[in-house]
């Protein structure tokens, strides 16, 4: 059998040292072991932000979205406001379980693919000062685009909010700097760029801020971020039976970057791919969503020629052993796929698969 090469932005082909890692032999969650893996993972996960002393992190059960909602259902009392600033589909995810647990926000209007402005952020907190939460995606991935995190950061800090991020899709493929960019507290996933499995999601956090939120305040009883807190502090565990297998093979492959390949070289490594496909990309005579200045280190969004159609080309690229994935909303309507180099992707792959997708748009 043939195995695909994954080529899209999660789940994302894995090292063989983090797939072994599965076949651990069984241990008990609550037993002295698991705790030492989960104290150290979640030191891991601290160096991954190039967090300090002054933060903390969490380790849940779920994908990305279940460490947003443990965040976003737990972060605000009563009278909290929250700014949202969206401009994706994964910023209105984040807008979906704002409103699910009726938290007040305010929302610029940001068409998708539309770069986030400070300006537009600072005249909503000039016009809305009960606002006490800003919130954002670092990497918005249905469209590849980076959103300007330091600016935005640079406005928390100056007006006293508290600023959380969705690094789900930037965690390990961008250089993320919770101490300097004034993150508050943010999320990742291990399935995306870290290149891990999907089922292991984290929360990285200013210890001050996770002291403020009680159990109480949460308004989700598995996916409470004070519950997590105070169990993770009290006993080095979490407060439900955790999907202890995934968890050793996070902390693997966060071992493999921060030991092994090393963060910077892991990004390094992403860019020099990135480069490689959008080299070929553009030679083909193939445009993308957004200008190359905007884009990640690991996903392109790019357009078919008109006379290709988008389902059938996706079918020949699998068959050749080579999967992209469409484009989402009106993207797909157009005719738009996406190209992600996350995880185990390297330059060799990446010129193997421009000869793939030559061939297959050529057939068409």
């Amino acid at each position: 059998m043939r195995l695909p090469m994954l080529f899209s932005p999660g789940p994302v082909m894995v090292e063989d040292c983090v797939r072994y890692s599965l076949l651990h032999y069984d241990i008990c969650h609550r037993g002295y072991e698991f705790e030492a893996m989960f104290q150290d993972t979640q030191q891991k996960i601290l160096k991954l932000f190039q967090a300090d002393e002054n933060y903390y992190s969490l380790i849940i059960s779920g994908s990305g979205t279940s460490a947003n909602e443990t965040c976003l259902s737990s972060m605000f009392q009563d009278k909290d406001k929250v700014l949202l600033l969206s401009n994706g589909v994964f910023g209105e995810r984040l807008e979906e379980i704002i409103d699910k647990y009726r938290i007040p926000k305010v929302k610029p209007n940001y068409d998708w693919a539309e770069m986030i402005t400070a300006d537009k952020a600072e005249e909503a907190l000039r016009e809305n000062p009960d606002i006490s939460v800003i919130a954002m995606v670092f990497h918005e991935t249905s469209t590849g685009m980076i959103n300007p995190v330091g600016e935005i950061g640079r406005l928390a800090r100056e007006y006293d909010k508290i600023f959380f991020v969705d690094c789900v899709s930037a965690a390990g493929g961008e250089f993320i700097d919770v101490v300097n960019n004034n993150i508050d507290i943010c999320t990742g996933v291990a399935g995306k760029c870290v290149g891990g499995f999907p089922g292991s999601a984290y929360v990285c956090a200013r210890e001050s801020l996770l002291r403020l939120i009680s159990a109480d305040q949460g308004k989700n009883v598995y996916l409470n971020l004070g519950k997590h807190y105070e169990i993770a502090k009290k006993s080095h565990q979490t407060p439900n039976t955790p999907n202890v297998t995934l968890f050793w093979a996070l902390n693997k492959a966060l071992e493999h970057i921060l030991e092994v390949e090393g963060l910077e070289n892991r990004i390094a490594r992403y860019q020099k791919c990135a480069k490689i496909l959008r080299d070929g990309l553009r030679d083909m005579g193939l445009k993308f969503l957004i200008p190359e200045g905007q884009m990640s280190n690991t996903v392109t969004s790019v357009f078919l020629p008109a006379n290709v159609k988008l389902k059938e080309f996706m079918a020949a690229m699998e068959d050749d052993g080579h999967v992209v994935y469409a484009g989402k909303g009106k993207y797909e309507a157009m005719g738009m796929f996406q190209v992600a180099n996350m995880g185990r992707i390297y330059p060799d792959d990446c010129w193997k698969f421009l000869e793939v997708l030559k061939r297959n748009i050529e057939k068409s």
